[in-house]
């Protein structure tokens, strides 16, 4: 079929995939597997992820009513700070909450003390190479990790989530980490029914060794008495979808720079955020510079290599392109937003939703 460009492009065979390594881990360790919405909430798909996970982790009220409704099964609920007019809906789609600070426990433990708490615990230290985003970064508003602040807490809570890994592909780094989580948290953490471990695991990436982090889990889960949970984002859909770009227009100034209908403030922001480029094609001797359509001088997603020169309408695909991108997608410039799509296992190509105008207009008021 033809679809107009821009699109995202998910490949249910590779979701797949990712599901089955999931749906592994989790019979072998014990653990149950939370999907993270706050990286991927493409609801069309649920239907492929639901029996290889136990339910879905939010961030926001909004997010929390997405998983109640569209996938269902076991929901968590977090913020960094429910509002007055926000917590009793939000108790009302979770199975268990968990609340940032002691004083929002503080706050709101009495309307939830017919769901299961929880308390954010900071152990201090992640595997971010991001001051952006690590959560133990100095002065950090997320999580408690003060002794006295935590036993103030025992009693009103049943579980701490406890996330510390950023696109952790390392075993052993993740390994040595929860020691000292089990060293200066493990006495605290014994008293507790459940414990989030959070997301960043790259369990679903080539040469993972799934079997250590299986083995690694249930001995923790052994040891303190808790039921493990983990909160995969990236792991669960790493691989499994392409933003598919046209060329529009081809300039050379001392560079060749293909412009393309997208543009990655737009469509693909944490790249720009991160100053990082997007995974572009790199087999052949024509290179290019491949930029988006914005006014944005820096909207560059990175430099490919072709194996022809490209010519106007020549399509290309970014790949790794579901993990906080339709999550984040924006209307900066007016630049249509992508289309969603979904490939089959068969080949066929799907359209799940375009984007029009009213959109557009109606996104502003």
């Amino acid at each position: 079929m033809s679809l107009q460009t821009p699109f995202y492009l998910m490949d249910i065979a590779a979701l797949r995939r990712n599901m089955e390594t999931v749906a592994r881990l989790r019979e072998a360790s014990g653990a149950k597997a939370l999907l993270a919405l706050k990286c991927f909430a493409t609801w069309s798909v649920f239907d492929q992820m639901r029996d290889a996970m136990d339910g879905t982790t939010s961030s926001s009220l909004y997010e929390l009513r997405l998983g109640r409704e569209k996938f269902g099964k076991e929901t968590h609920a977090y913020s960094v700070a429910w509002a007055d007019h926000e917590i009793d809906e939000a108790i009302g789609y979770a199975d268990k909450i968990i609340f940032n600070s002691l004083g929002q426990l503080d706050r709101f433990a009495d309307k939830a003390s017919h769901i299961e708490r929880g308390l954010r615990l900071n152990p201090r230290f992640s595997t971010s190479g991001f001051d952006l985003a690590d959560p133990a970064r100095p002065f950090s508003r997320l999580g408690e990790w003060d002794p006295a602040r935590l036993e103030a807490a025992a009693g009103r809570i049943s579980g701490v989530m406890i996330h510390y890994n950023c696109e952790n592909r390392d075993f052993d780094l993740f390994s040595t980490q929860l020691d000292r989580i089990e060293a200066e948290f493990g006495a605290f953490l014994k008293r507790l029914d459940w414990v989030s471990l959070g997301g960043g695991i790259h369990f679903t990436g080539e040469g993972y060794p799934l079997d250590r982090l299986a083995d690694r889990l249930k001995a923790f889960s052994d040891r303190l008495g808790v039921q493990v949970y983990l909160e995969p984002g990236e792991a669960s859909i790493t691989g499994t979808a392409s933003l598919e770009v046209s060329v529009l227009d081809i300039i050379d100034n001392g560079k060749k720079i293909a412009v393309v209908d997208s543009s990655i403030e737009a469509h693909m922001l944490d790249l720009l955020i991160y100053r990082e480029t997007a995974k572009l094609p790199q087999s052949g001797d024509h290179a290019y510079q491949i930029a988006g359509k914005t006014c944005l001088a820096g909207d560059i997603f990175g430099d490919a290599r072709f194996d022809r020169p490209l010519q106007i309408g020549d399509r290309i695909s970014i790949s790794d392109a579901a993990g906080y991108t339709m999550v984040k997608k924006n209307w900066f410039n007016g630049v249509n937003m992508p289309a969603i799509a979904i490939r089959e296992v068969d080949g066929r190509i799907r359209p799940i939703r375009e984007f029009t105008y009213d959109d557009y207009r109606d996104s502003l008021s």
